[in-house]
């Protein structure tokens, strides 16, 4: 059997750690493996009669090419955030399926978040045989617990606003720290209970910032090093403001400041206000190498999507379910969005987490 391993969509820690684990068992079982460079852009770049073009935009993934790189970040396949079906206005999913043709490819093995993951659903529903691997540190991908990324960006917010503290105390201001998450909070809303800010925004819950500045000013004003922390997911709304479509483009797109600095803004005009500290962590959330979990993850992904295609069975996205390994349809996440379940996880009171009970509850407190 003939593989190939692509990339879509942001990069996030874990990925290398799968494409190892995939490679490795893939090569196990005498079949060969091709990397695709660069997601569906780069596939889509490929001129199949040129082998020039085919060496440029594929790798070929011996062991000698995977060795080591379950310890790096990122992917070594390089990524993009293309769908074929809207390449320029134009549709090239016929390109994708000659080209998988031309490769000799008997099956895909797809890492990526919504747009990749949508993508992998339309080329099985034609006939590709494909297993498709969630990531994104949003965890925000409908079928599956968890989502490669989702915990070293955690841990890496985690570090960040604790480090931050340091610097906030020493001016006494309210810290604000933005992180990820358009359209789920739990990145945010699991940091900020990890690092027991004093508030934390998510985006399912819209926020007076009548309401919320004063408990941030309390905050400050009852710590004895007279400073605050507030965590904001960058899809938070502040009840009062404008266009809720332009605060949900990613930041590269919107043409106003972030969550976080229209939050410090209201801080440090609101009466008796504070001073601020800003900082949107980004991309720093997904740099580096991958946690234990991640890593952990990334390796069992892997190993199980090869698995799936050794006994036959394709179509299908390998997930956690219950704390457990699985696999559900290849077209599970168009079933909806994860989002965090507010009445059961957040006081939108007190804007912070809400843990009221653990027993029975699963280890990520989704």
């Amino acid at each position: 059997m003939h593989i190939g391993i692509l990339t879509g969509g942001g990069d996030v820690p874990g990925l290398n750690p799968c494409i190892r684990a995939a490679t490795e068992a893939a090569l196990d079982r005498g079949w060969r493996v091709t990397g695709l460079r660069g997601g569906w852009a780069g596939a889509l770049a490929v001129d199949s009669a040129d082998p020039a073009s085919v060496a440029r935009h594929t790798v070929v993934l011996d062991r000698d090419r995977v060795r080591g790189i379950d310890r790096l970040g990122g992917t070594i396949l390089h990524t993009s955030r293309l769908d074929p079906r809207d390449a320029d206005g134009t549709d090239r999913t016929g390109d994708v399926l000659r080209l998988i043709e031309a490769l000799g490819l008997d099956a895909l093995l797809t890492l990526g978040g919504d747009g990749t993951l949508r993508f992998s659903a339309h080329l099985s529903a034609l006939g590709v045989p494909v297993i498709s691997v969630p990531k994104t540190m949003d965890n925000d991908v409908w079928g599956t617990d968890y989502c490669l990324g989702f915990a070293t960006a955690v841990s890496r917010s985690v570090e960040a606003i604790n480090a931050l503290r340091t610097t906030v105390e020493s001016h006494e201001r309210v810290g604000v720290v933005e992180l990820f998450g358009r359209r789920s909070g739990e990145t945010a809303l699991l940091a900020g209970f990890l690092a027991q800010v004093d508030r934390t925004l998510i985006a399912e819950a819209p926020v007076d910032p009548a309401r919320l500045i004063p408990l941030l000013l309390a905050d400050k004003a009852a710590n004895p090093a007279n400073y605050a922390m507030c965590v904001v997911s960058e899809g938070a709304r502040l009840i009062g403001e404008g266009d809720d479509a332009e605060r949900s483009k990613p930041a590269t797109q919107r043409s106003d400041a972030g969550v976080g600095q229209r939050l410090a803004r209201a801080i440090e005009g609101a009466p008796g206000g504070s001073g601020t500290v800003v900082q949107e962590l980004a991309y720093l959330m997904r740099a580096g190498e991958p946690d234990a979990l991640d890593r952990m993850a990334g390796m069992a992904f892997g190993l199980l999507a090869v698995q799936l295609l050794a006994e036959g069975i394709d179509g299908r996205m390998v997930a956690l379910v219950d704390g457990n390994y699985e696999h559900v349809t290849v077209d599970a996440p168009l079933g909806g969005v994860k989002r965090v379940d507010v009445a059961r996880l957040y006081d939108e009171g007190a804007c912070r987490a809400r843990l009221g009970r653990v027993l029975g509850m699963p280890m990520l407190l989704h």
